[in-house]
Protein backbone atom coordinates (compact mmCIF):
# COMPACT_ATOMS: atom_id res chain seq x y z
CA UNK A 1 0.00 0.00 0.00
CA UNK A 2 1.29 3.47 -0.89
CA UNK A 3 2.45 5.64 1.98
CA UNK A 4 0.35 8.49 3.32
CA UNK A 5 2.32 11.23 1.58
CA UNK A 6 1.90 9.67 -1.87
CA UNK A 7 -1.85 9.25 -1.34
CA UNK A 8 -2.22 12.86 -0.15
CA UNK A 9 -0.42 14.10 -3.28
CA UNK A 10 -2.73 12.04 -5.52
CA UNK A 11 -5.82 13.27 -3.68
CA UNK A 12 -4.75 16.89 -4.18
CA UNK A 13 -4.08 16.21 -7.86
CA UNK A 14 -7.49 14.57 -8.42
CA UNK A 15 -9.29 17.41 -6.60
CA UNK A 16 -7.57 19.93 -8.87
CA UNK A 17 -8.49 17.92 -11.98
CA UNK A 18 -12.10 17.60 -10.86
CA UNK A 19 -12.35 21.35 -10.39
CA UNK A 20 -11.09 21.91 -13.95
CA UNK A 21 -13.43 19.36 -15.56
CA UNK A 22 -16.40 20.66 -13.56
CA UNK A 23 -15.69 24.23 -14.68
CA UNK A 24 -15.31 23.13 -18.31
CA UNK A 25 -18.59 21.24 -18.06
CA UNK A 26 -20.42 24.38 -16.96
CA UNK A 27 -18.75 26.53 -19.63
CA UNK A 28 -19.67 24.02 -22.35
CA UNK A 29 -23.25 23.87 -21.06
CA UNK A 30 -23.55 27.66 -21.36
CA UNK A 31 -22.06 27.67 -24.88
CA UNK A 32 -24.22 24.71 -25.89
CA UNK A 33 -27.39 26.57 -25.02
CA UNK A 34 -26.50 29.41 -27.37
CA UNK A 35 -25.31 27.10 -30.16
CA UNK A 36 -28.40 24.92 -29.80
CA UNK A 37 -30.69 27.94 -30.14
CA UNK A 38 -28.87 28.96 -33.34
CA UNK A 39 -29.22 25.56 -35.04
CA UNK A 40 -32.85 25.12 -33.97
CA UNK A 41 -33.74 28.53 -35.37
CA UNK A 42 -32.19 27.92 -38.79
CA UNK A 43 -33.59 24.42 -39.37
CA UNK A 44 -37.21 25.47 -40.11
CA UNK A 45 -35.99 28.11 -42.57
CA UNK A 46 -33.61 25.68 -44.28
CA UNK A 47 -36.35 23.06 -44.46
CA UNK A 48 -38.88 25.42 -46.03
CA UNK A 49 -36.30 26.66 -48.55
CA UNK A 50 -35.57 23.05 -49.44
CA UNK A 51 -39.29 22.35 -49.91
CA UNK A 52 -39.62 25.28 -52.30
CA UNK A 53 -36.58 24.07 -54.22
CA UNK A 54 -38.04 20.57 -54.53
CA UNK A 55 -41.27 22.08 -55.88
CA UNK A 56 -39.14 23.26 -58.79
CA UNK A 57 -38.00 19.74 -59.63
CA UNK A 58 -39.73 19.91 -63.02
CA UNK A 59 -37.71 22.97 -64.01
CA UNK A 60 -34.49 21.39 -62.84
CA UNK A 61 -35.22 18.15 -64.65
CA UNK A 62 -35.93 20.09 -67.80
CA UNK A 63 -32.43 21.52 -67.68
CA UNK A 64 -33.34 25.12 -66.90
CA UNK A 65 -30.78 26.66 -64.54
CA UNK A 66 -29.60 23.30 -63.29
CA UNK A 67 -25.83 23.73 -63.66
CA UNK A 68 -25.51 22.99 -59.94
CA UNK A 69 -27.42 19.73 -60.35
CA UNK A 70 -25.38 18.25 -63.19
CA UNK A 71 -24.22 14.73 -62.38
CA UNK A 72 -20.69 14.01 -63.59
CA UNK A 73 -18.37 11.06 -63.25
CA UNK A 74 -16.67 11.56 -59.86
CA UNK A 75 -13.18 12.04 -61.24
CA UNK A 76 -12.09 14.78 -58.82
CA UNK A 77 -13.44 14.81 -55.27
CA UNK A 78 -13.30 17.50 -52.61
CA UNK A 79 -14.03 16.44 -49.03
CA UNK A 80 -15.01 19.31 -46.73
CA UNK A 81 -14.12 17.98 -43.27
CA UNK A 82 -15.63 19.85 -40.31
CA UNK A 83 -13.95 19.27 -36.94
CA UNK A 84 -13.30 21.50 -33.91
CA UNK A 85 -10.52 23.89 -32.98
CA UNK A 86 -10.23 22.45 -29.47
CA UNK A 87 -10.07 18.97 -27.98
CA UNK A 88 -11.41 17.35 -24.80
CA UNK A 89 -14.68 16.46 -26.52
CA UNK A 90 -14.55 12.68 -26.55
CA UNK A 91 -14.72 10.94 -29.92
CA UNK A 92 -16.15 14.02 -31.66
CA UNK A 93 -13.11 14.66 -33.88
CA UNK A 94 -11.85 11.09 -34.17
CA UNK A 95 -15.17 9.89 -35.63
CA UNK A 96 -15.02 12.51 -38.40
CA UNK A 97 -11.36 11.73 -39.09
CA UNK A 98 -11.98 7.97 -39.28
CA UNK A 99 -14.92 8.45 -41.64
CA UNK A 100 -12.86 10.73 -43.87
CA UNK A 101 -10.05 8.18 -44.04
CA UNK A 102 -12.60 5.50 -44.92
CA UNK A 103 -13.92 7.61 -47.77
CA UNK A 104 -10.39 8.18 -49.08
CA UNK A 105 -9.20 4.58 -48.72
CA UNK A 106 -12.38 2.74 -49.71
CA UNK A 107 -15.11 4.75 -51.42
CA UNK A 108 -12.77 6.91 -53.50
CA UNK A 109 -9.67 4.73 -53.52
CA UNK A 110 -9.30 4.91 -57.32
CA UNK A 111 -9.46 8.71 -57.36
CA UNK A 112 -7.13 8.92 -54.36
CA UNK A 113 -4.54 6.75 -56.11
CA UNK A 114 -4.49 9.31 -58.95
CA UNK A 115 -4.22 12.22 -56.52
CA UNK A 116 -7.73 13.45 -57.32
CA UNK A 117 -9.09 13.53 -53.76
CA UNK A 118 -8.47 16.77 -51.88
CA UNK A 119 -9.43 17.99 -48.42
CA UNK A 120 -10.75 21.33 -47.26
CA UNK A 121 -10.60 21.30 -43.46
CA UNK A 122 -12.55 23.46 -41.03
CA UNK A 123 -11.14 22.99 -37.53
CA UNK A 124 -7.58 22.90 -36.21
CA UNK A 125 -7.84 19.35 -34.89
CA UNK A 126 -8.68 17.91 -38.27
CA UNK A 127 -6.11 20.07 -40.03
CA UNK A 128 -3.32 19.00 -37.65
CA UNK A 129 -4.16 15.33 -38.13
CA UNK A 130 -4.32 15.36 -41.92
CA UNK A 131 -1.21 17.53 -42.21
CA UNK A 132 0.70 15.05 -40.04
CA UNK A 133 -0.39 12.26 -42.40
CA UNK A 134 0.73 14.31 -45.45
CA UNK A 135 -2.76 14.13 -46.95
CA UNK A 136 -3.71 16.68 -49.67
CA UNK A 137 -5.20 19.52 -47.60
CA UNK A 138 -5.77 22.41 -50.02
CA UNK A 139 -7.12 24.86 -47.46
CA UNK A 140 -7.77 25.35 -43.76
CA UNK A 141 -10.72 27.55 -42.76
CA UNK A 142 -10.49 27.15 -38.98
CA UNK A 143 -10.84 30.92 -38.50
CA UNK A 144 -14.55 30.65 -39.34
CA UNK A 145 -15.19 29.58 -35.75
CA UNK A 146 -13.85 32.91 -34.50
CA UNK A 147 -17.01 34.55 -35.80
CA UNK A 148 -19.47 32.01 -37.11
CA UNK A 149 -21.90 34.11 -39.12
CA UNK A 150 -23.67 33.64 -42.45
CA UNK A 151 -21.82 36.63 -43.90
CA UNK A 152 -18.41 35.12 -43.06
CA UNK A 153 -19.32 31.69 -44.43
CA UNK A 154 -20.86 32.91 -47.72
CA UNK A 155 -17.56 33.73 -49.53
CA UNK A 156 -16.27 30.20 -48.90
CA UNK A 157 -19.49 28.66 -50.25
CA UNK A 158 -19.36 30.89 -53.33
CA UNK A 159 -15.80 29.73 -53.96
CA UNK A 160 -16.87 26.07 -53.68
CA UNK A 161 -19.75 26.63 -56.09
CA UNK A 162 -17.39 28.36 -58.52
CA UNK A 163 -14.93 25.45 -58.35
CA UNK A 164 -17.77 23.05 -59.17
CA UNK A 165 -18.99 25.12 -62.11
CA UNK A 166 -15.43 25.39 -63.49
CA UNK A 167 -15.22 21.58 -63.17
CA UNK A 168 -12.25 21.72 -60.83
CA UNK A 169 -14.21 19.19 -58.78
CA UNK A 170 -16.94 16.82 -59.90
CA UNK A 171 -18.27 16.17 -56.42
CA UNK A 172 -18.05 18.09 -53.14
CA UNK A 173 -18.91 16.18 -49.95
CA UNK A 174 -19.41 17.39 -46.38
CA UNK A 175 -18.26 15.23 -43.45
CA UNK A 176 -19.39 16.47 -40.05
CA UNK A 177 -21.24 15.70 -36.82
CA UNK A 178 -24.92 16.59 -36.86
CA UNK A 179 -26.39 17.81 -33.58
CA UNK A 180 -29.23 15.69 -32.19
CA UNK A 181 -29.03 16.45 -28.48
CA UNK A 182 -26.40 17.14 -25.84
CA UNK A 183 -25.42 13.48 -25.60
CA UNK A 184 -25.86 12.32 -29.21
CA UNK A 185 -24.02 13.46 -32.34
CA UNK A 186 -24.84 11.90 -35.70
CA UNK A 187 -21.86 11.38 -38.01
CA UNK A 188 -23.04 12.69 -41.38
CA UNK A 189 -21.69 12.34 -44.92
CA UNK A 190 -23.63 14.70 -47.18
CA UNK A 191 -23.26 15.47 -50.88
CA UNK A 192 -23.03 19.24 -51.17
CA UNK A 193 -22.60 19.41 -54.94
CA UNK A 194 -24.11 18.39 -57.27
CA UNK A 195 -27.54 19.22 -55.85
CA UNK A 196 -29.57 16.08 -55.33
CA UNK A 197 -33.02 16.19 -56.92
CA UNK A 198 -35.30 14.33 -54.52
CA UNK A 199 -38.39 13.06 -56.26
CA UNK A 200 -40.90 11.67 -53.74
CA UNK A 201 -41.48 7.91 -53.97
CA UNK A 202 -45.13 8.44 -53.17
CA UNK A 203 -46.43 9.99 -56.34
CA UNK A 204 -49.67 10.99 -54.60
CA UNK A 205 -47.82 13.56 -52.49
CA UNK A 206 -49.11 16.98 -53.52
CA UNK A 207 -46.68 19.89 -53.40
CA UNK A 208 -47.97 23.36 -52.52
CA UNK A 209 -49.09 25.26 -55.60
CA UNK A 210 -46.68 28.19 -55.37
CA UNK A 211 -47.06 31.19 -57.63
CA UNK A 212 -43.59 32.13 -58.83
CA UNK A 213 -42.65 35.60 -59.92
CA UNK A 214 -40.90 36.26 -62.18
CA UNK A 215 -40.48 32.70 -63.55
CA UNK A 216 -39.53 29.26 -62.25
CA UNK A 217 -36.28 29.31 -64.20
CA UNK A 218 -35.14 32.58 -62.67
CA UNK A 219 -36.24 31.44 -59.24
CA UNK A 220 -34.17 28.28 -59.60
CA UNK A 221 -31.07 30.32 -60.38
CA UNK A 222 -31.71 32.45 -57.29
CA UNK A 223 -32.80 29.76 -54.84
CA UNK A 224 -30.13 27.12 -55.49
CA UNK A 225 -27.15 29.32 -54.51
CA UNK A 226 -29.11 30.59 -51.51
CA UNK A 227 -30.07 27.06 -50.52
CA UNK A 228 -26.47 25.86 -50.82
CA UNK A 229 -25.22 28.65 -48.57
CA UNK A 230 -27.88 27.87 -45.98
CA UNK A 231 -27.08 24.15 -46.20
CA UNK A 232 -23.37 24.76 -45.61
CA UNK A 233 -23.99 27.24 -42.81
CA UNK A 234 -26.41 24.79 -41.15
CA UNK A 235 -23.74 22.06 -41.29
CA UNK A 236 -21.29 24.37 -39.49
CA UNK A 237 -23.88 25.28 -36.85
CA UNK A 238 -24.71 21.59 -36.42
CA UNK A 239 -21.05 20.74 -35.88
CA UNK A 240 -20.54 23.68 -33.54
CA UNK A 241 -23.48 22.70 -31.34
CA UNK A 242 -22.49 19.02 -31.45
CA UNK A 243 -18.95 19.94 -30.34
CA UNK A 244 -20.17 21.69 -27.20
CA UNK A 245 -22.58 18.86 -26.48
CA UNK A 246 -19.80 16.30 -26.83
CA UNK A 247 -17.45 18.34 -24.64
CA UNK A 248 -20.09 18.86 -21.96
CA UNK A 249 -20.80 15.11 -21.91
CA UNK A 250 -17.09 14.25 -21.82
CA UNK A 251 -16.43 16.68 -18.97
CA UNK A 252 -19.49 15.38 -17.08
CA UNK A 253 -18.10 11.83 -17.30
CA UNK A 254 -14.61 13.02 -16.38
CA UNK A 255 -15.98 14.80 -13.29
CA UNK A 256 -17.85 11.68 -12.24
CA UNK A 257 -14.75 9.53 -12.76
CA UNK A 258 -12.65 11.98 -10.74
CA UNK A 259 -15.20 11.88 -7.90
CA UNK A 260 -15.16 8.07 -7.88
CA UNK A 261 -11.37 7.99 -7.92
CA UNK A 262 -11.26 10.56 -5.12
CA UNK A 263 -13.55 8.42 -2.95
CA UNK A 264 -11.33 5.39 -3.50
CA UNK A 265 -8.19 7.37 -2.68
CA UNK A 266 -9.71 8.72 0.52
CA UNK A 267 -10.71 5.22 1.53
CA UNK A 268 -7.16 3.97 0.90
CA UNK A 269 -5.78 6.95 2.80
CA UNK A 270 -7.95 6.18 5.82
CA UNK A 271 -6.92 2.52 5.70
CA UNK A 272 -3.24 3.45 5.46
CA UNK A 273 -3.61 5.97 8.28
CA UNK A 274 -5.39 3.42 10.46
CA UNK A 275 -2.69 0.84 9.78
CA UNK A 276 -0.01 3.41 10.63
CA UNK A 277 -1.69 4.28 13.94
CA UNK A 278 -2.13 0.58 14.78
CA UNK A 279 1.56 -0.06 14.13
CA UNK A 280 2.53 2.86 16.37
CA UNK A 281 0.32 1.56 19.18
CA UNK A 282 1.80 -1.91 18.83
CA UNK A 283 5.31 -0.47 19.00
CA UNK A 284 4.45 1.52 22.14
CA UNK A 285 2.84 -1.49 23.83
CA UNK A 286 5.74 -3.73 22.89
CA UNK A 287 8.22 -1.19 24.23
CA UNK A 288 6.30 -0.85 27.48
CA UNK A 289 6.16 -4.62 27.93
CA UNK A 290 9.89 -4.89 27.33
CA UNK A 291 10.63 -2.25 29.99
CA UNK A 292 8.30 -3.99 32.46
CA UNK A 293 10.27 -7.21 32.18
Amino acid sequence: MANLKEIRIRIASVISTRQITSAMKMVSAAKLRKAQDAILQIRPYAGKLHDILMSLVDSLAAGEGNEYAQERDPGRILLVVITSNKGLCGAFNSNVVKKTLQLIEEDYAAQSAKGNVHLLVIGKKGNDFFKSRSLPVIDNQSQLYDRLTFENVSPLVEDLMDKFLRKEYDRIILVYNQFKNAAVQLLTVETFLPVKIEIPKDQEVIHPDYIFEPTKEIMVKEIIPKSLKIQFFKALLDSFAAEHGARMTAMYKATDNATELLNNLRLNYNKARQASITNEILEIVSGANALGK
